[in-house]
C-alpha cells in the first residue's frame, strides 16, 4: 500500500499548530457595533426580530457604547429613530434631532477612544421610508436628495461623528458630501461609502428596528443582486469622489462581491453583516439546529477571509469579549 507524500494534516494536529498557521484572524478591532437610539425612549426597547438587540434610550446608548469600547471594538455605527417623520426627513438634518443629539452624547462620553460613525441617510426620517426626497411623480429625486445629504453630513460632523456613512446609493453622494464637509471646515471627517449596497431580502428586521415606513421598494437606487461589475463601477466612482473607506452590504450573500472589491480597492474595505443574517443565525440556534457560538465565529471569519478589514455586526461586543 502506498502512502501520500504530502500530509497537510500535520498542520492540523493541535490547537497550537492550527493557531500558528491560521491564514485569517479575527480581532476586536475588526468589529463595528451598529446601535439604534429612539427619540423619547426612557429604557431599552427589545426588537422582536433581532433577539438581544434593542432600541436604546440616550442613557442606555451611552452605556452600551462604553461597554463596546471596553471590549475593544473598533467603532460604533449609530442609527436614529425619530418620533416624527416628514417628506424631506428634516429630523435627520436638525442639530437637535435624535441622531445628532446621540452623536454629541457619544463624542462627549468617549472622545477619540473609538471611531463614532453616523448613518448619513434619510430612510429613518422620511414618512415614505425612502432614502431620498421624492419628486412630483413619487420617484426618488437623486440631485435634490444630494442637497439634503450635504446638510445632513455637516450636521453630523458638527455633532462629533468621525466617519459618515452615506448609505442611500445616490449617484454622486460621496463627492457632494466631501465638498460640503470641506467647505464647512470638516476636512478631517471621513467618509465610509456604502459602495455596493444591494436590494436584499435580508434587511427585514432592520426595518422593524428603525420603524421604517417604506412604501414600495428601493430597486431603482440599490443595486441588483445579479451584478458584480456594477459594484466595481460604483467602487471606482466612490474612490474618485474621495471615499476614505468603502463597504459591501449585505455581507454573507455577497462574499464574491466583497472579494472582488477588496482585490482592487486602495482604501480599507468593510462589510455589513445585516439584520437578516443576524436573525437567521439566532433563530436557527434558538431551535437547536446549529451551534450558536461556532456559527457566529464562522460567519465573521468567512467575511474577514473574503477581504473585509472591518465588519459591522450586531454581535460585535459579545464576540470582542471572547477574543
Amino acid at each position: 500500500m502506498g502512502f501520500p507524500v504530502q500530509r497537510p494534516r500535520r498542520l492540523r494536529t493541535t490547537a497550537a499548530m492550527r493557531r500558528l498557521v491560521a491564514e485569517t484572524d479575527l480581532r476586536p478591532r475588526h468589529l463595528v457595533l451598529p446601535l439604534f437610539v429612539k427619540e423619547g425612549a426612557t429604557e431599552p426597547l427589545p426588537i422582536a426580530s433581532m433577539p438581544g438587540v434593542v432600541q436604546h434610550s440616550r442613557e442606555s446608548l451611552r452605556k452600551a457604547a462604553v461597554e463596546a469600547v471596553a471590549a475593544g471594538v473598533g467603532g460604533l455605527m449609530v442609527f436614529g429613530v425619530p418620533e416624527r417623520k416628514d417628506a424631506t426627513g428634516s429630523a435627520g438634518v436638525d442639530p437637535d434631532g435624535v441622531l445628532n443629539v446621540a452623536l454629541r452624547d457619544l463624542r462627549a462620553e468617549l472622545g477619540d477612544d473609538t471611531v463614532i460613525m453616523a448613518d448619513t441617510c434619510l430612510d429613518e426620517f422620511t414618512d415614505h421610508g425612502h432614502c431620498g426626497v421624492l419628486d412630483e411623480r413619487g420617484r426618488v429625486d437623486n440631485d435634490a436628495t444630494l442637497a439634503v445629504y450635504a446638510d445632513m453630513a455637516v450636521a453630523q460632523a458638527e455633532a462629533g461623528a468621525h466617519l459618515l456613512g452615506p448609505s442611500g446609493m445616490m449617484d454622486g453622494q460621496v463627492g457632494v458630501i466631501r465638498q460640503a464637509l470641506d467647505a464647512a471646515g470638516y476636512t478631517g471627517t471621513g467618509i465610509l461609502a456604502y459602495t455596493a449596497k444591494y436590494t436584499s431580502a435580508f434587511y427585514g428586521p432592520f426595518r422593524e428596528a428603525v420603524e421604517s415606513s417604506l412604501q414600495g421598494d428601493r430597486k431603482t437606487y440599490q443595486q441588483d443582486g445579479a451584478n458584480v461589475r456594477e459594484a466595481l463601477r460604483e467602487l471606482a466612482l466612490d474612490l474618485d469622489e474621495g471615499a476614505d473607506l468603502v463597504m459591501v452590504k449585505p455581507a454573507m450573500a455577497y462574499l464574491d462581491v466583497l472579494r472582488a472589491v477588496a482585490e482592487v480597492s486602495d482604501v480599507p474595505v468593510a462589510a455589513y453583516q445585516v439584520s437578516g443574517e443576524y436573525a437567521m443565525v439566532e433563530a436557527a440556534a434558538a431551535n437547536g439546529w446549529i451551534e450558536r457560538d461556532r456559527a457566529i465565529r464562522e460567519t465573521l471569519t468567512g467575511i474577514r477571509r473574503a477581504g473585509a478589514e472591518i465588519v459591522l455586526t450586531y454581535w460585535a461586543t459579545e464576540v470582542a469579549r471572547t477574543l
